[in-house]
């Protein structure tokens, strides 16, 4: 199947062509961004492989179906980037990779903790420079601490096993209890009450209207004083400018975010030789309790092979009218 594959990088034109090896669908790469001013790249294509930092609203929904196209598969998991309705509405099939690698995510995760905690970062610069002094790299023991874990899907669930090894306390809220987690020890409470009692928040619930902003003024107000906050998940779910008045105040002891709102113009490209002019990302950046990755917690060979299996297989199904069990659709 003719497939115009946006937001390429070379490990996945990599990935994506060794999965292809059988299939031989015609993959035809684009190293934009899928955007108002990209999208006539895909016109006359039958299918659209996307990403997380692709544009998919109406507007370019109707010109990609005005095109010709018929599919769009993403390679994430996530699908709050897509219009659903106006895809509904346009005839257009929309699927996803719904799992690659849990573990990548929720190590990294765990991974973000450890480093603000022990101040991994800071330690290997010192070093370097042949400073030993331990002086400010103070951290604390995880075990026995109380981490709030708010979504306990696949990644979640493997976030809460690897924290209650090291014998943590876990506390979840989701809107669905996950029984393997209450089998393997967790303890489900209200949001209220996971917030009240956590030292550490990690967030690992999907983006909808009822979480944007889900972390906002109030949920601050309702955590520890010297709380740390995780965020692997989706930008929008942490109000930034409320973290940094948390932060400003002491409130918000650490903050790790691999994701953020406003993502979209900056991760996955290389803005070292330019200024940045988003000016919450930038004050985020100035303080020293704040670790920030580029949308990298997936970012495993394994997760690599898996997305761009699966990516593959949805062509091949779409392609021969077989059952879509990845197919994402509109609420009615």
């Amino acid at each position: 199947m003719r497939t115009a594959v946006f937001s390429t990088k070379p490990y996945d034109q990599e990935s994506l062509l060794a999965a292809n090896t059988q299939a031989g669908h015609e993959l035809v790469f684009y190293s934009p961004r899928l955007t108002p001013e990209s999208v006539k790249l895909a016109a006359g294509f039958p299918a659209i492989c996307a990403f997380v930092s692709d544009q998919l609203d109406a507007p370019v929904l109707e010109y990609l179906a005005a095109e010709g196209t018929r599919l769009i598969t993403l390679r994430c998991a996530g699908f709050n980037q897509v219009d659903l309705r106006a895809a509904a509405r346009l005839g257009l099939t929309i699927l996803r990779v719904p799992a690659y690698s849990p573990y990548a995510v929720a190590e990294h995760a765990v991974g973000m903790m450890l480093a603000l905690n022990r101040k991994f970062h800071k330690a290997y610069n010192r070093v370097r420079e042949g400073n030993f002094n331990l002086a400010g790299l103070l951290g604390f023991d995880m075990h026995g601490r109380t981490v709030g874990v708010i979504g306990t899907g696949k990644i979640g669930e493997c976030a809460a096993r690897i924290l209650l090894g090291f014998g943590c306390r876990v506390l979840a809220h989701d809107v669905v209890e996950n029984p393997a987690c209450v089998a393997a020890g967790v303890q489900y409470a209200s949001l209220p009450d996971v917030l009240a009692q956590a030292d550490i928040i990690t967030l690992h619930c999907p983006l909808l209207p009822s979480t944007y902003h889900l972390i906002n003024e109030a949920a601050f107000a309702q955590m520890k004083r010297g709380v740390m906050l995780i965020n692997t998940s989706r930008g929008a779910l942490v109000d930034a400018a409320a973290a940094i008045c948390a932060l400003k105040s002491g409130h918000l002891g650490y903050l790790g975010l691999d994701v953020y709102e406003e993502e979209g113009d900056l991760f996955f490209e290389d803005f070292s030789q330019k200024v940045i002019h988003d000016d919450i990302f930038t004050r985020l950046l100035t303080f020293n309790n704040v670790l920030i990755t580029g949308h990298q917690a997936f970012f495993t060979a394994d997760a690599l092979k898996q997305i761009a299996l699966t990516t593959v297989a949805n062509l091949t199904a779409f392609e021969r009218g077989e059952s879509l069990v990845n197919q994402v659709a509109a609420d009615k």
